[in-house]
C-alpha cells in the first residue's frame, strides 16, 4: 500500500478511536438492549414527555453505533480490495479503494469533529435571536437575510424550526425574530453563531448605488432540558399584555395577545407573538427559562462566556463574521480565519465549515487572538 494511503488509513483509524471513545463503545449494546426494554414498557407513554426524550436518546446512540460500523466496516473492506487489486495487480481496483477510503476519511473527520459535541447542552434543541443593529432600514434587511439564512441552513440538516417571535422593519425587513430549532445536536451547532454579523454590500434602497456596512445580532441559547429545573419566582417577572403586529390585511390581530415577560434581576426580556395568549406565556416562560439556563452555563464555562461577553453591541469592533459582497465577494470569520468566497451558498445556509473551525478552535483551547495569530 503507497504511503499516503497508509496515511489515510491511520487518520481514519484515529477518528475510529475517538468516536468509540465518545459513545463508550464498549458499553453501547448494552445500552441500547436497556433502553428498547424501557420502550417495550406498556406505561412508557404515561408520560409523554419522558417517552419522547428516551426516543431521541435511544436514536441517537442508534445513530452512533451504525455510524461506527459503517466506518469499521468501509475501512477494512477497502483496505482487504487494495491487498487484492496489488496482488492481482488489477490498477482499476485499487483505484476505486483509494478514492472511497478518501471519501471515507473525509466522512469520519465529519463524524469525530460531530462527537466533540459533548457539552452540558450541545445536545438539547436551541433558541435563536437575531436583531438588527446600527444601519436602520439596511441592518432590519440584514436581520432578515440572517434569518433566512439559518432557517436554510436548519432545514439542510432536518431541524424543525418554529418561529416564536417576529418584529417587522419600519419599511423592509425585521427588527428582530426569535426561532425554536430542534434536532440532534441544535445548540452544538449553532452556539457558534452568537455574535455580531457584519454585512458590507451595495444598497437596494440607496438611490446613489453607494456602498453601505450594515451590523445585526444573533444569540443562541439552549432549550432547558426536561430533567433541569429552573425555579423562578412570581415576584421576579413583570408580564406585560401588548397589541400584536402581525401580517396585515383585513384579518391582521388586533387582540392583546402578544406576550412580554421581563426578568427583573437579570433584566432579561422575552417576547412571544402567536395568535394564543395562554400560548405565548408558556412560549415565553420556556425562553425565559433556557435564558437563564444559559447564564448558569457561563458562570461554569468561561470559554462560553468570553463569547457571549464579545458579541458587545451589534455595531463597528465587536463582529465575529465579516460578509462582504462588495467590491469583492467574502465571508470572513474574525475568530477562526475560516473565509470563503461562495458569498450565495453561505448565505443559503452553507454555514457547516464556519461552524466547525469554531468548534475545532474551542476543542484545541485557542484563544480568539490565537486562532487569528495562525490564521
Amino acid at each position: 500500500m503507497r504511503a499516503e494511503m497508509e496515511n489515510v488509513v491511520e487518520a481514519v483509524e484515529k477518528s475510529l478511536r475517538l468516536l468509540g471513545q465518545r459513545m463508550d463503545w464498549e458499553t453501547a449494546a448494552h445500552r441500547l438492549e436497556e433502553m428498547n426494554a424501557m420502550i417495550e414498557d406498556g406505561d412508557l407513554w404515561s408520560d409523554p414527555t419522558r417517552a419522547q426524550k428516551l426516543m431521541r436518546d435511544r436514536q441517537m446512540l442508534l445513530d452512533q453505533v451504525e455510524t461506527y460500523r459503517r466506518i469499521e466496516r468501509e475501512l477494512k473492506d477497502n483496505v482487504d480490495l487494495i491487498e487484492l487489486g496489488e496482488m492481482e495487480d488489477d490498477k482499476e481496483i485499487v483505484t476505486e479503494a483509494e478514492t472511497s477510503l478518501r471519501s471515507l476519511k473525509e466522512f469520519a473527520a465529519a463524524k469525530e469533529l460531530e462527537a466533540l459535541l459533548d457539552g452540558e447542552a450541545d445536545g438539547n434543541d436551541t433558541f435563536l435571536e437575531i436583531n438588527a443593529g446600527a444601519g436602520g432600514t439596511e441592518s432590519c434587511d440584514w436581520a432578515s437575510m440572517l434569518a433566512r439564512m439559518y432557517v436554510r441552513w436548519a432545514e439542510k440538516k432536518g431541524y424543525k424550526v418554529e418561529l416564536q417571535s417576529e418584529t417587522p422593519g419600519d419599511e423592509a425587513g425585521i427588527r428582530s425574530a426569535s426561532y425554536k430549532i430542534s434536532g440532534p445536536n441544535a445548540y452544538g451547532w449553532l452556539k457558534s453563531e452568537s455574535g455580531v454579523h457584519r454585512l458590507v454590500r451595495i444598497s437596494p434602497y440607496d438611490s446613489a448605488a453607494r456602498r453601505h456596512t450594515s451590523f445585526s445580532s444573533v444569540w443562541v441559547y439552549p432549550v432547558v432540558d426536561d430533567n433541569i429545573e429552573i425555579v423562578i419566582p412570581d415576584n421576579d417577572i413583570r408580564i406585560d399584555t401588548y397589541r400584536s403586529s402581525g401580517a396585515g390585511g383585513q384579518h391582521v390581530n388586533t387582540t392583546d395577545s402578544a406576550v412580554r415577560i421581563t426578568h427583573l434581576p437579570t433584566n432579561i426580556v422575552v417576547t412571544s407573538s402567536m395568535k394564543s395568549q395562554h400560548q405565548n406565556r408558556e412560549i415565553a416562560m420556556n425562553a425565559l427559562r433556557s435564558r437563564l439556563y444559559q447564564l448558569e452555563l457561563d458562570k461554569r464555562n468561561a470559554a462560553i462566556n468570553a463569547a457571549h461577553e464579545s458579541k458587545g453591541d451589534a455595531g463597528w469592533g465587536n463582529q465575529i463574521r465579516s460578509y462582504v459582497l462588495q467590491p469583492y465577494q467574502m465571508v470572513k470569520d474574525l475568530r477562526t480565519g475560516y473565509e470563503t468566497s461562495d458569498t450565495q451558498g453561505v448565505l443559503d445556509g452553507d454555514l457547516d465549515g464556519f461552524m466547525a473551525a469554531t468548534l475545532a478552535m474551542d476543542v484545541a483551547g485557542k484563544s480568539r487572538a490565537e486562532a487569528r495569530a495562525e490564521a
